[in-house]
């Protein structure tokens, strides 16, 4: 158990290097790589929706988001339906951010997915749902959704 937790440990140290690296060049941490990739998976998502997968204070989105849509990596759109919602989307500039951002992590599963084989990876995936502890966070990676890249 504790050799799993360990190894976690160092993942997330090498997984989040090269980003940080990057992050680091336009004097952002990681709470700005959490958010520019979710509202790249996730264009049109409301600051609630990116509230509740992040779990931070709004105080904390609203300081990094600010810095975000100031720099133009981020723009924010009334809802059609509901003008109070506030949907947020990449801009090219924030989209260019994203891919280098991912791209090393990209590199970095594919070859340990490769050199895993599949079955591992199914029992990764397996492993890591377990790991996460809400009900709606897991049913967000159910099978029966089209896989995304």
């Amino acid at each position: 158990m504790r050799e799993g937790i360990e190894l976690l440990f160092f993942a997330y140290r090498d997984f989040t290097a090269e980003p940080d690296a990057i992050l680091e060049e336009y004097g952002f941490g990681r709470a700005h790589h959490r958010v520019v990739h979710f509202v790249g998976r996730h264009p049109q998502m409301t600051v609630g929706a990116l509230l509740d997968i992040l779990r931070i204070t709004k105080q904390s989105l609203n300081r990094v988001l600010g810095q975000l849509l100031r720099q133009g990596f981020i723009v924010q759109h009334r809802g059609a339906v509901d003008r109070r919602q506030r949907l947020l989307e990449l801009t090219e500039r924030g989209r260019e951010l994203e891919r280098r951002l991912s791209e090393p992590q990209r590199a970095r599963v594919a070859a340990a997915y490769r050199r895993a084989g599949a079955q591992s990876v199914e029992g990764f995936r397996k492993v890591l749902l377990g790991i996460i502890a809400a009900d709606e966070d897991r049913h967000r990676f159910e099978r029966s959704r089209p896989p995304r890249r």
